[in-house]
């Protein structure tokens, strides 16, 4: 049994270590738990799994997108570039502003004319205008700035795709975890009814004086053994339904009912289409092409800023003040202004040069980027299919196993029952069948999952 245990935790750490891809197809079955009430287990610990089912794949990823506040923070932050990009194409509109204004001045300058006294400014000042003003020419640097908020936007609604697919993946990896382990705990539990059996069995042989209480005792220890290996198991499932309830948001309720059962489906794979499929629709090659355009436009946008601006603007509206022949100093008159205005920057202490090397070094470290993403992706794409191929190997090999293991018991069974064999033989051939239906629902979970990490791995989307 000691051998079974080292098995299971080596199994537990390739389970552990996980997969990288997801989907929204798989097993729907409800599978019913086998524990049984055994001495020394806790009914608690018995009862995980029994819980009634209510989460299918496709529900348990849906109902974690959806309680996802990281999923809100990026969709606001994608709302947010697409406000800037509204704002900088705010700047291909006039600009027009009314403004008021009261200036009290004491003392004003006056002079005697005859018998009157005229000032020059009035001591109570009233301006109020309308003014409109747009920039004429600007060499397109407001467009670059235009296509720069885009570009921004677009990265951030790519952002959106990744965070949705890794997340759907982590909960989908969390529901097979807890599908695993069910089925793991289902075949510890053939094997303790087995030994059971067995024991019962041996009770009666040895009232009948043909077997010792050894024997029997030699199987108390196995059973126990066997008990001992489900509380390891059961205390992993409810760790991954723990895991559930955080990724649903639910720190309170650790054990989340879901249904299923692993399944073993397999599929051809053409390596070479798959490939094509991973370099078009991975949404990292698109993360990347944004920030190579990205790059590409802050260069743009860098070369134009140090180019003239020529605008435009009219102001009409009424003022005091005027000195003119039959108007009081004090009485408002309605007035107008005009201006054209050429700005040309002369020199910015070769700030725009040096900015100009920025930019050009950031886009080249987004090429490279996007290179080495391409690389890691058909890297992705072949693991993935390598995942699959060797599984289906060792799922192929655990079902042989499987039918040797059950027919080496049958066969230690038989030659204990007559006599000719020993109760030892008929434990470790209970031990290899344990660990030979164990390796078969690995490959299951192995497979299953990279199925997940191929779909994944090319890109295709893995939620409703």
């Amino acid at each position: 049994m000691a051998h079974y245990y080292a098995t299971w935790l080596m199994f537990s750490r390739y389970k552990l270590a996980g997969f990288a891809g997801l989907s929204l197809t798989g097993a729907l079955l409800a599978q019913p738990a086998l524990a049984q009430n055994q001495p020394g287990i806790p009914a608690s610990a018995q009862a995980i799994g029994l819980a009634s089912d209510s989460l299918t794949l496709g529900g348990t990823v849906q109902a974690v997108l959806d309680a996802n506040p990281g999923i809100t923070n990026l969709t606001e932050l994608a709302n947010a570039a697409s406000s800037r990009l509204n704002q900088s194409q705010a700047g291909f509109l006039p600009q027009i502003t009314g403004t008021a204004t009261y200036t009290r001045l004491d003392p004003v300058s006056k002079v005697a004319f005859g018998n009157d006294v005229l000032s020059f400014v009035p001591n109570n000042n009233f301006d109020a205008h309308i003014t409109a003003q747009y920039e004429l020419y600007d060499f397109g640097k407001r467009a670059a700035t235009t296509d720069l908020s885009r570009s921004q936007v677009q990265t951030a609604q790519d952002n959106i795709i990744v965070a949705r697919r890794d997340l759907a993946f982590n909960a989908a990896q969390v529901y097979y975890n807890i599908l695993f382990m069910r089925e793991s705990i289902r075949v510890q539990d053939q094997q303790i009814a087995s030994l059971v059996a067995h024991r019962n069995e041996m009770e009666k042989r040895v009232e009948a004086g043909v077997s010792t209480k050894f024997d029997v005792t030699t199987t108390d220890v196995r059973i126990t053994q066997a008990q001992n290996t489900k509380l390891d198991l059961q205390n992993q499932l409810r760790n991954q339904q723990v895991q559930l309830a955080r990724l649903l948001h639910k720190p309170q309720q650790a054990d989340v009912p879901v249904k299923g059962r692993l399944e073993y489906n397999p599929q051809p794979v053409n390596l070479d289409a798959e490939l094509t499929k991973a370099a078009t629709n991975r949404p990292e090659v698109k993360l990347s092409k944004d920030a190579e355009a990205t790059a590409e436009l802050q260069a743009k946008l860098i070369s134009k800023s140090n180019l003239p601006v020529l605008g435009v603007g009219a102001q009409v509206g009424g003022k005091n003040g005027y000195i003119l022949p039959n108007v009081a100093i004090t009485d408002i008159r309605f007035n107008t202004v005009g201006v054209a205005q050429l700005s040309v920057p002369i020199y910015d202490g070769n700030k725009n040069k040096k900015q100009r090397v920025e930019a050009a070094a950031n886009y080249r470290a987004t090429q490279a980027r996007t290179q080495d993403t391409q690389e890691q992706i058909r890297a992705d794409v072949r693991q993935a299919a390598n995942n699959m191929e060797f599984s289906q190997a060792r799922y192929n090999n655990a079902v042989q196993q499987v039918t040797q293991a059950t027919d080496a018991l049958t066969r230690a069974q038989g030659r204990y029952r007559y006599g000719v064999g020993q109760n030892l033989d008929v434990l470790d051939a209970e031990t290899q069948l344990a660990q030979a239906r164990l390796a078969r629902a690995q490959a299951m979970y192995n497979y299953t999952l990279g199925q997940y990490q191929l779909r994944r791995a090319t890109g295709e989307q893995i939620w409703q």
